[in-house]
């Protein structure tokens, strides 16, 4: 499909079941937050855009049951289809939903906003939703403050390359007034727990730059990782790890 970035295109579509595998849920208190804030309760039309693999599609699911996963990547949309087979999942873009105007009481980008943060999308959203509803964005973000999670970005980071990323910060820079009221965040804490091979290795070779690699570099990657698992003092001898990051949520208001 049309639209989709090029690294999210390829790498999504060559890493589907590493993602499925190493990217981190959410943490439990986002329940409490998609109730109070977002008001989503089993009466809600949702619509998650960007479903991916259906990390956050399972959060949604146990609460609104009228829930429309919408994904561009054939092979991440097949992820979701095998963890949520009652979901119904669509194709298309943040630009071109092939939904009814007005149909949804609340639209959430989990982990996907800053791949489409235009006017259009904002436009397509806005079109979508029902007059007063509601657009939820969520980040897991991790948390650098700690210095082994510093280093897996030191070894990253030189791959980006012109990939949209949250942490540049300019997904904000759609939000002018015109289709929704500036994003509102409330902040939680999250671990992922798992083996060195699930919260690192799978995590970041799930990365869609780096997933994108020729085979030589991807596995100077993967070495750089394991290096740094095998002698790191944080890390070194450990069956499990607890990955730190803080979970972004983002509340944005409907605009007439």
């Amino acid at each position: 499909m049309t639209g989709v970035h090029t690294s999210a295109q390829q790498g999504f579509s060559t890493q589907a079941v590493t993602y499925a595998q190493g990217r981190p849920n959410y943490p439990r208190q986002l329940t409490g937050w998609l109730t109070d804030t977002l008001h989503v309760d089993a009466h809600s039309t949702v619509i998650d855009l960007g479903a991916g693999t259906g990390k956050f599609t399972r959060l949604l699911s146990s609460l609104a049951p009228t829930l429309i996963a919408v994904e561009p990547v054939a092979q991440m949309g097949a992820q979701l289809t095998k963890l949520l087979p009652d979901v119904r999942l669509v194709n298309g873009t943040a630009e071109s939903m092939p939904l009814e105007t007005a149909s949804a009481d609340a639209v959430f980008c989990a982990q996907a906003f800053h791949w489409f943060s235009t006017r259009a999308a904002l436009a397509e959203i806005h079109r979508v939703l029902k007059p007063g509803g509601r657009l939820g964005l969520v980040w897991n973000v991790r948390d650098e403050s700690v210095d082994w999670v510093a280093a897996i970005t030191a070894i990253i980071t030189p791959y980006e390359g012109d990939t949209p990323r949250f942490h540049s910060g300019r997904w904000r820079e759609a939000f002018t007034g015109e289709y929704f009221s500036d994003p509102q965040m409330t902040c939680f804490a999250y671990s992922h727990v798992g083996s060195p091979q699930e919260v690192i290795i799978d995590r970041f070779l799930s990365v869609s730059f780096i997933a994108v690699l020729p085979a030589a570099e991807k596995a100077r990657v993967t070495e750089q990782l394991r290096r740094l698992i095998d002698t790191h003092p944080g890390l070194k001898g450990r069956d499990t790890v607890a990955f730190p990051y803080q979970t972004q949520a983002y509340v944005c208001q409907r605009l007439t």
